[in-house]
């Protein structure tokens, strides 16, 4: 399989790090001109020193203002693949997340994603290519209890990724979420230590969070960035001509998530 993406440009929010940062590799590596996205141009240009070879184009600002999602679509150009990436979790008893929390949640992790698909998604069409991905995840369908405002975040997400797809249908853009599973990043660990012991050693603490607290999980171990990444790549790619409207795990496995 050829994953060829010369010509195209990407934007892929949030890609200073982690999940992200491994998207805005493997598309680069496909031959994509990428942009990287983070909040100031230090972590920007940090994470493409970290990045190596490639055709990135830094692309720092704030996506979850309207003035920060111009700023990074200035920085571009026409932008043939959007990665909606960007998002915040964290745990919190459910009865002590505030309005102000859940609005927070909704902004960053829901109305971002919808504010930049917005503004690309009529040059795409009009151009009669697009790939527009929204990175998800199984909290979407498996709310944790530790943490319902993001799953119930993410949740929204598989709806606007349905709801955009009807509004591409047959313009030669495609709209798809991809359901990540518990993935490892820094990030991550410092969560996985917030509900085991942070006396453990990785490797224990890793398993006993997927023990205690995603059970479901068939894989049994955190997901890479990388294995993210290459869905995330194939997706983007002219070879996933035919899926759209779609909710694609990469999930590890759950037992109990019913997806659409």
């Amino acid at each position: 399989m050829r994953l060829d993406l010369r010509g195209k440009t990407a934007l892929v929010t949030g890609s200073t790090q982690g999940i992200g940062q491994a998207i805005a590799a493997g598309l680069a590596s496909a031959g994509a001109r990428v942009g990287v996205n983070g909040r100031s141009p230090e972590s920007v240009d940090r994470a493409i020193a970290e990045l190596g070879d490639g055709d990135f184009v830094p692309a720092p600002a704030d996506v979850t203002t309207e003035e920060g999602a111009a700023a990074a679509l200035s920085a571009l150009g026409d932008v043939d693949i959007l990665v909606n990436n960007l998002g915040i979790f964290g745990a919190q008893p459910a009865l002590e997340i505030t309005d102000d929390d859940w609005r927070r949640y909704f902004e960053v992790n829901v109305l971002s994603a919808v504010r930049l698909t917005r503004a690309l998604l009529p040059g795409m069409r009009s151009r009669g290519w697009g790939r527009v991905l929204y990175i998800a995840s199984d909290s979407a369908v498996v709310i944790p209890a530790e943490m319902i405002h993001y799953g119930v975040s993410k949740t929204a997400l598989l709806g606007v990724a349905r709801g955009f797809a009807k509004e591409a249908a047959g313009s030669g853009v495609t709209v798809n979420s991809v359901i990540a599973g518990p993935t490892h990043t820094g990030g991550v660990e410092d969560f996985v230590y917030s509900l085991v012991d942070k006396q453990l050693p990785w490797d224990e603490a890793q398993r006993e969070f997927m023990r205690l607290h995603r059970p479901q999980s068939l894989l049994q171990r955190l997901i890479e960035p990388e294995e993210i990444a290459n869905m995330v790549v194939y997706l983007s790619s002219p070879l996933a001509s035919a899926t759209t409207g779609g909710a694609v795990r990469v999930d590890g496995g759950y037992v109990d998530a019913i997806l659409p």
